[in-house]
């Protein structure tokens, strides 16, 4: 394998909203989550803990419920085609989100090689959740120099897509970014910068960047 693409998925894949925001809209529980995110954005509310209010939130959640709102979810266009692109030149591609892994696992389904999710215990939720098993956006780092580990893959080996100031500690880490519609924070800081609703041109531009090295 010589290169490996890294995937954000709220507001990088799934366009303009998060998992949680997709679920929330199917359980019609959409005030509760923005209270949370409110908490939040004010410092007093931390991702484990974010994460453990979903959890007593949404304690009957369905694999039918998440199938449902996985579904209606505002996709970029031309995601599988990335994917098997990608296999083909003998690359890998990973998604790694901090949002729910029983939301960001049925993205394996459209050709990822590995999908890496804060880890919720099975649904319905009757088992407790473990704070460990929640990611950061450091993790993303973590996660990121593993896999290069595991495969022998130089920095300049990779590259990474996604949207907001979470991915910022992997933008940092890498020369090869590309910036999906996002802020101006992580705009400001990655190497492309591409806005639209289609994956295969971003991906264009992360190509661009591992052949065409500065």
């Amino acid at each position: 394998m010589s290169n490996l693409h890294i995937f954000d998925m709220d507001g990088t894949l799934l366009a303009g909203s998060t998992a949680n925001l997709e679920v929330a809209r199917q359980l019609g529980t959409l005030p509760e989550l923005h209270a949370l995110e409110a908490r939040f954005a004010a410092g007093t509310l931390d991702t484990r803990g974010f994460s453990a209010a979903i959890h007593a939130l949404w304690r009957a959640l369905t694999p039918a419920q998440v199938a449902a709102a996985y579904t209606a979810g505002p996709w970029l266009n031309g995601i599988p085609d990335v994917a098997a692109d990608i296999r083909r030149r003998g690359e890998r591609s990973v998604v790694i989100t901090m949002s729910p892994d029983f939301f960001a696992r049925h993205l394996l389904d459209l050709g990822f090689d590995e999908v890496v999710a804060s880890r919720f215990p099975p649904l319905p939720f009757t088992a407790p959740l473990d704070p460990a098993g929640i990611l950061t956006p450091a993790d993303k780092v973590r996660i990121t120099d593993d896999l290069r580990a595991r495969h022998g893959l130089t920095r300049a080996q990779c590259v990474a897509y996604g949207d907001s100031m979470s991915d910022g500690p992997l933008f940092r880490h890498l020369t090869h970014t590309v910036a999906v519609n996002a802020d101006h924070h992580l705009a400001g800081i990655a190497a492309a910068d591409y806005r639209g609703n289609d994956l295969t041109q971003a991906y264009s531009l992360g190509r661009a960047l591992l052949d065409n090295p500065a």
